[in-house]
């Protein structure tokens, strides 16, 4: 997740009819362009200007570039001057990266008094991008375009989470997933064609038995496990009963045996995201719950009862989030409290939540677990501060993958919990709970969820159309008959196109 080492390249657009004064111009306001944002735009990717393309030889011979450099997550495209689109053609036929079209101009106003044709034609970005705009759409390519003047805060902001997410799609084209122990069972809407998601979404995922994990655990060292038990000590509140001498303390060493286990399969193997399911936990003494809790905070993801694709799509949310304020977590849908417009539902999970939104310093607790049919396991129990936020699912139509994201309030629970000691989130979902309950179930959408109050739904929207998915978002503006049409435009979109 070291968004700093990545790249994305800036390509200007013109051609040779200007003459060489003209182009040494263009050359010198594109790359000062890229110093500036480098220098003040707080991206998390360095921009890396390069020369101007003025030919299709130019141009295919940048792009292929583009594509061979491992570093490179995507390119921006601005047309300085008019750049015949067909130029482009070739180019854009090879490209392999996503393509964000920024829309911008070098100066910001019209020199009223002093402007003549010579600036007319030195500053065409106006005509030249629209140019370049109606050969983009004609090749049906999914590019991203940001319209404004280039030193606004409103285009750094959406360019950066364009930058984010070229990441975090590059992330997932080797991204690793492991599941211990398979599916849950007879559970359709947690998987999925895993072929056809390496095909369009770069996953792999693998099944390795729980012995395979269990064999690491049985190799943990007391000095191991005594390094991760002094971190808990300091980095969490505890019940009284699982601190050193406590009853509930055997349960505390054993979920941190299994953290040290889990993190060696993990790294050993570079895997990115991984499963696990209370079926499948023969060799364990209890689920691993405080070890999913922690390697989420760190960036890798997760998804219960074999859920492939909620742990890939945590992942990338994570990246697109990294070193931004707030968190992202696995979740689920639990329960409701119906109170009109301001209902709203628990969210929450037996044990899996990450720490990462927690309100306040988690408080790690010991407690039975009602399935499983294991020793009480331990893990971080915390509420969720009050904001918005997201939740996103993806799942399997058939023909398609399809993206679901709803806008959420956090908001504070009605009462304290104190008999249930899980980490949990209490939100109203936008529009309302019955708008938005209706129209997931009619989208098809999991019980599972990737939530993030680091991103917003641009961030997936982005994600989708470079990944060429289905994207359906129920926010504000959502009314049940809309939806519908959608559903069933799209329905048909991807009988014909796709």
């Amino acid at each position: 997740m070291n968004l700093p080492a990545y790249e994305v390249w800036f390509i200007t657009g013109s051609q040779h009819l200007y003459g060489d004064e003209i182009l040494k111009q263009v050359a010198g306001h594109s790359l000062k362009m890229v110093e500036e944002l480098n220098a003040t735009a707080g991206f998390p990717t360095k921009l890396i200007w390069k020369p101007t393309v003025k030919s299709s030889e130019e141009i295919l011979s940048t792009i292929i570039a583009a594509n061979s450099e491992e570093k490179c997550v995507g390119i921006i495209t601005w047309m300085h001057t008019f750049s015949p689109a067909k130029m482009w053609i070739a180019g854009l036929k090879a490209l392999r990266k996503p393509i964000c079209h920024l829309h911008t101009q070098f100066n910001s106003e019209i020199p009223w008094s002093e402007i003549d044709m010579d600036f007319m034609n030195l500053n065409q970005s106006a005509h030249g991008d629209r140019e370049f705009g109606h050969i983009v759409s004609r090749m049906k390519l999914g590019v991203k375009v940001v319209v404004g003047y280039w030193k606004d805060r409103e285009v750094w902001e959406r360019l950066d989470k364009w930058l984010r997410v070229c990441n975090a799609w590059a992330d997932a084209q080797d991204m690793k997933i492991a599941r211990f122990g398979d599916n849950m069972n007879n559970v359709a809407v947690t998987d999925g064609d895993k072929v056809d998601a390496e095909l369009r979404l770069g996953y792999h995922v693998d099944y390795y038995p729980i012995g395979d994990l269990v064999g690491y655990v049985e190799k943990v060292t007391p000095s191991e496990y005594g390094v991760l038990l002094s971190e808990y000590d300091k980095m969490y509140e505890f019940e009284p009963e699982a601190r050193e001498g406590g009853k509930k303390r055997t349960s505390v060493v054993e979920a941190a045996r299994i953290e040290v286990a889990m993190r060696k399969f993990l790294e050993e193997r570079k895997i990115k995201a991984f499963t696990t399911n209370f079926n499948a936990l023969h060799g364990l003494h209890q689920l691993p719950g405080l070890a999913c809790q922690r390697l989420m905070s760190e960036g890798i993801g997760f998804g219960a009862e074999g859920d492939w694709k909620t742990a890939a799509l945590l992942r990338s949310m994570k990246v697109m989030a990294n070193g931004l304020k707030g968190g992202t977590s696995f979740m689920e849908d639990y329960t409701y409290n119906f109170d009109g417009k301001n209902s709203a539902i628990l969210q929450a999970h037996m044990l899996e939540v990450c720490p990462s939104i927690a309100a306040a310093r988690p408080r790690l607790e010991v407690h039975p677990l009602g399935i499983g049919g294991k020793a009480d396991p331990a893990r971080l129990v915390f509420n969720t501060a009050s904001g918005r936020g997201i939740a996103a699912t993806i799942v399997d139509m058939g023909n398609r993958f399809r993206m679901i994201v709803n806008d959420v309030e956090i908001i504070d629970t009605k009462a304290p919990l104190p008999k249930l000691p899980v980490a949990r989130a209490y939100w109203k979902p936008m529009p309302d709970l019955m708008t938005s309950a209706h129209a997931w179930i009619l989208a098809g959408g999991t019980h599972h969820t990737s939530f993030s109050v680091a991103i917003d739904n641009e961030y997936l929207e982005d994600f989708a159309q470079i990944a060429d998915i289905e994207m359906l978002v129920i926010d504000r503006n959502t009314t049940i008959g809309n939806f519908k049409k959608d559903i069933k435009l799209n329905d048909v979109y991807y009988k014909i196109m796709k």
